[in-house]
């Protein structure tokens, strides 16, 4: 007869797996999450900003859910705050 492996010490490897998953994939993500979070609350009119879509633009209004992008001369968007992928420049000032 063979020993019986604790039930312990059969669940090692999915706890390890599990521990490399935490740290290698959903602690960054997170992290990433929380900084995004915390760059679109701190948005501010003449920011210039890249939309996840590829646009460029200067931030001309900024309300609770949206801001309105200048994009060229007498061009304005209005879009979600969360679709500003990062800030280029903040204002001045």
């Amino acid at each position: 007869m063979q020993p019986q492996a604790s039930p312990i010490a059969s669940m090692f490897p999915l706890i390890l797996i599990f521990v490399v998953f935490y740290f290698l994939l959903i602690r960054p993500q997170q992290k990433k999450q929380k900084d995004h979070a915390q760059m679109v609350k701190s948005l501010e009119k003449n920011d210039e900003i890249v939309t996840t879509g590829g646009i460029h633009g200067t931030i001309a209004n900024v309300k609770d859910a949206t801001v309105t992008l200048r994009v060229d001369d007498n061009v304005r968007v209005e879009l979600q705050k969360n679709c500003v992928a990062h800030v280029k420049k903040k204002r001045e000032g």
